[in-house]
């Protein structure tokens, strides 16, 4: 999106929307939704949820088990991430700080199982809240990519410059930073 028109003499960057749909409305909505997602979910996991996995048989208990952990460690990371994002829109933190501590936070690894005869047999509850948090991670993940694919597409572009910087951007992108 920040690609830059050449007018007749000198280069224009495009304004890039990403930045301000983060700090908009729209983000305050998806906020919401998440933080909602996050109470809702450990309400139901301690309460209705943790008698409901005590009916089940073996084989989807041990997947309730599983997919119960797969949500709460998602729920964690895009609330982490929303939680930076909020950091930076009310000027706690600089963009570029945010994408540092960004780098702790995967958005990107975070499955579920969401097929098979055990997904069938867990509570209908977990499986509405593993597919809502499936789609808010999908939609974090887009917004993610909008905000900082530029600022790092820019780094790399400045690194290409420097081998040694072009060199270590290689190694951050890789394992991130580690202290």
């Amino acid at each position: 999106m920040t690609e830059e028109i050449k007018s007749a003499s000198r280069p224009v960057s495009a304004v890039h929307i990403a930045h301000h749909l983060a700090s908009s409305d729209n983000f305050q909505s998806l906020f919401q939704e998440g933080m909602s997602l996050v109470e809702e979910t450990a309400m139901y996991l301690d309460g209705d949820g943790r008698e409901e996995a005590k009916l089940l048989e073996r084989p989807a208990s041990l997947a309730y088990a599983t997919e119960s952990m797969r949500l709460t460690t998602r729920l964690m990371q895009l609330a982490s991430w929303l939680l930076l994002q909020r950091a930076v829109n009310e000027g706690e933190m600089s963009r570029e700080q945010a994408g540092n501590d960004k780098n702790k936070v995967r958005l990107d690894k975070l499955s579920s199982a969401t097929g098979g005869s055990a997904w069938q047999d867990l509570p209908q509850t977990l499986r509405d809240l593993i597919e809502r948090s499936t789609r808010l991670q999908e939609r974090i993940v887009h917004l993610d990519k909008m905000l900082y694919r530029v600022e790092e597409e820019q780094a790399e572009q400045a690194g290409n410059d420097n081998p040694v910087a072009s060199q270590l951007n290689k190694l951050n992108a890789a394992f991130g930073n580690i202290r």
